[in-house]
């Protein structure tokens, strides 16, 4: 049933991968039953999709989409290149959920990372795969097959990382385009018309206007923007909650720190074109491995990036500390149902709602150590954010609802 060639890679995939995942079936699906699209499955496959017991779609169009993968799965080869591309930005194969389409992948999927491994050369497969097959119903029923569908270990710490640019900032090129613009334009003079008198005032006017062009210049570079123009920086004046970039977040895979006993290293998805974040997290000792694996999240996204004993983090979550301490207890924000990887999180009230948060904040001016402590959960463990100044109440949310802390009443956010 499978084409295992080294060099294509090609298994039973449906070859409407080349086409956006997002994009609404075709109308033959609907004619499409799942059972009869599972029934067309290899025996092997078929036994994993029925014992595994997964939603076959929570909507008529998903459960339309779940079949019509299944029975392409069982009648069509696509290159392992093409679902690469596909799977970039997603976490499950149709919707933002586990479907049997999921599962009948995975066991697709399954002997191309036993016998061939391709690995990192499809990182994003990579990552999709292992993240189904951690699923506990795909694990139950991978383990209950006989033979099984062993467990495929990966060494993520061997990942290449992925390079999240920031744009420098473009001070010398405004400084040099401010000093062209100063310069004197130059008039041509013939020397026909210059007399021997003139040649030494010509050198002291040269002089001169060189001069008076430099201090132009700096009198430019430093006049304010009313007078000049000038851009006004984003973060300038004084820290506000809306400069933080808050998204939502799904952990598709999570595992210890090899050189820090109390950090997790998270791969994080927040709906990005480039694929899940690498977080770390110092959860190890108040949060276990089990609930943080497929965890909806709230992330910070434009701390600057950070070297935690090795690995750099390009997030931070935010979790909810009792107002006994660590020692009461430590646990994740939990976003509102229906959320999905990179919904934006913000602040209530005209001030903070509809602003745009900075790209990155610049660790030297303490913008999130300065807000930081008006974050709080309140009686209704609603997660919010109280102006120390004016002691109005900002609760913390996204276009679906608040977000809270399970548990705790007065806890501390970071």
């Amino acid at each position: 049933m499978y084409t295992l060639t080294r060099s294509s890679f090609h298994l039973l995939i449906p070859h409407r991968l080349s086409t956006p995942l997002i994009a609404r079936p075709h109308p033959l699906a609907r004619e499409m039953s799942y059972e009869s699209s599972v029934s067309k499955l290899p025996s092997s496959l078929k036994d994993l999709v029925v014992t595994s017991q997964v939603d076959v779609g929570k909507t008529e169009a998903d459960k339309a989409e779940v079949a019509q993968w299944i029975e392409k799965l069982a009648e069509e080869n696509v290159a392992l290149q093409d679902l690469e591309t596909q799977l970039v930005p997603r976490t499950y194969i149709v919707s933002n959920y586990l479907t049997a389409a999921d599962v009948a992948l995975y066991g697709a999927l399954h002997p191309i990372f036993t016998q061939l491994q391709p690995g990192y050369d499809y990182p994003a497969v990579t990552r999709y795969f292992d993240h189904i097959q951690t699923r506990p119903s795909v694990l139950a029923a991978a383990s209950a097959l006989s033979p099984p569908f062993s467990l495929v270990s990966f060494d993520f710490s061997s990942a290449p990382p992925i390079e999240r640019k920031v744009d420098a900032p473009k001070k010398k090129e405004k400084a040099a385009a401010v000093a062209e613009q100063a310069e004197p334009t130059p008039v041509a003079v013939s020397k026909e018309d210059k007399s021997p008198e003139d040649k030494p005032k010509e050198k002291k006017e040269k002089k001169k206007d060189a001069a008076a062009a430099e201090s132009g210049s700096k009198k430019k570079e430093k006049a304010p923007a009313s007078a000049g123009g000038k851009a006004v920086a984003e973060d300038a004046g004084e820290p506000v909650p809306s400069m933080i970039d808050m998204r939502i977040g799904h952990i598709v895979d999570v595992k210890k720190h090899p050189e820090a006993d109390s950090l997790y290293i998270e791969q994080i998805d927040l709906g990005e074109e480039t694929g899940p974040r690498t977080v770390v997290s110092g959860l190890v000792n108040y949060i276990p491995i089990e609930e943080m694996r497929d965890k909806y999240l709230v992330c910070i996204c434009n701390l600057k990036p950070a070297n935690m004993r090795g690995v750099k983090s390009f997030a931070m979550v935010l979790a909810a500390t009792s107002k006994d301490g660590k020692d009461g207890g430590v646990e994740l924000i939990q976003p509102p149902p229906g959320c999905k990887p990179g919904d934006r999180v913000y602040f209530e009230g005209p001030d903070y709602e509809n602003a745009q948060p900075l790209t990155q904040m610049n660790p030297k001016k303490k913008i999130f150590e300065t807000i930081q402590p008006g974050f709080t959960t309140l009686d209704t463990k609603e997660a919010a954010w109280i102006n120390p100044v004016t002691k109005s109440v900002h609760r913390i949310r996204t276009k679906d609802g608040v977000c809270v802390a399970p548990n705790f009443v007065g806890a501390s956010l970071s």
